[in-house]
């Protein structure tokens, strides 16, 4: 008797033991199914989807560029369309604040000098960034929720990005990375006849980058197919921007030192010819000749030999030709000179 209670235990007992991985299993899948169905990424997804790494805070060289995207020129469109989300498609200006009202990512304060300091005491409030730009919003349990047609993406016209040009001497490779994203609000506010630009926040360009992976764009009118996503629009730099300032030991933009136009757009040529120089003189290296056998040496040397023995001939034979010339213009001198010496007869003619 005791031994089949024994046995039957036993049976309960691993019955158990195999019920308990199956529940957890079933409930990893659960939660990794909410947590993908919701708008941020799980720990697994953010791995997958992280295809760039942080920049290494020790280089030899690197420079600072500040530019700002005008969304109206047709290389920025891909980040301004569509306007209001159509399904799981929305513009860059929508993903970024939708992931900042879920509290997704951080969001860092917009200085008054341009520059950005993306640290935790830089931190904006998403309720300070609604109330500050009018945004409506209703808010529940500390929650806040905005409806897509009240958030402001048809105003955000401009970005202002940061570019970072460095040389890694680690791994010998020259990179152009964005590192930090601004988008800038377009507002009239009826005192000037052109808008109004309110820079809004900085983002930290590795912090979202896992999220602008997964949204994709149409990057051409001719084929509407989404083949490109946000994050490889931003690494193999399809944008066109112009340069409003870089990094300098004065902290002053290019219109404080720039006083026209025609000045500002030199600055800008110069400082792009500035990254192009760089980088063209970083690789480039004399031409190393390979050394040459005895024959072609040989070779080499009697060609030489031969074209100097022509070239001496052919002066000798220009020196005789111009000592002859020069002969028969002596001789002819001497000649003229001799008749003109020569004694004249005067005939007198007698008066009758």
């Amino acid at each position: 008797m005791k031994r089949i209670l024994f046995m039957a235990f036993a049976v309960c007992l691993a019955m158990q033991m195999m019920a308990q991985p199956a529940r957890r299993r079933t409930q990893a899948k659960e939660a990794e199914k909410k947590e993908a169905s919701s708008m941020g990424l799980s720990e697994r997804a953010k791995i997958q989807y992280n295809v760039t790494t942080a920049m290494p805070e020790e280089v030899v060289w690197k420079r600072d560029v500040y530019r700002t995207l005008d969304l109206e020129k047709d290389q920025n469109a891909v980040l301004y369309y569509p306007v209001e989300p159509m399904g799981e498609q929305m513009n860059l200006f929508t993903l970024l604040f939708k992931l900042l009202l879920n509290d997704e990512i951080p969001a860092y304060e917009y200085r008054l000098d341009g520059t950005e300091q993306l640290t935790v005491a830089n931190k904006v409030k998403i309720q300070d960034v609604l109330d500050r730009f009018k945004v409506l919003y209703e808010e529940k349990d500390g929650k806040f929720t905005v409806e897509d047609s009240d958030i402001p993406s048809s105003e955000v016209l401009s970005y202002y990005i940061k570019e970072s040009s460095f040389y890694d001497q680690r791994t010998a490779t020259y990179q152009t990375r964005v590192t930090a994203l601004c988008p800038v609000l377009h507002r009239d506010d009826g005192f000037s006849e052109q808008a109004t630009k309110y820079p809004m926040f900085w983002v930290n360009y590795d912090e979202v980058s896992s999220y602008l992976e997964r949204m994709g764009v149409m990057t051409s009118s001719y084929n509407n197919a989404s083949n490109m996503s946000i994050n490889d629009f931003f690494v193999t730099h399809r944008y066109k921007g112009d340069i409003y300032k870089t990094t300098n030991l004065r902290n002053l933009t290019l219109a404080q030192y720039c006083p026209t136009d025609s000045a500002m757009t030199k600055e800008r040529e110069r400082i792009e010819e500035q990254l192009q120089a760089f980088e063209r003189n970083l690789w480039a290296a004399p031409v190393k000749e390979e050394p040459e056998d005895t024959t072609a040496v040989a070779a080499k040397e009697d060609k030489k030999s031969k074209k100097s023995t022509r070239l001496a001939r052919r002066a000798s034979a220009d020196e005789d030709e111009q000592k002859a010339e020069e002969k028969k213009v002596e001789k002819k001198k001497k000649s003229t000179s001799s008749a003109n010496s020569a004694p004249r007869i005067s005939v007198r003619r007698q008066r009758r």
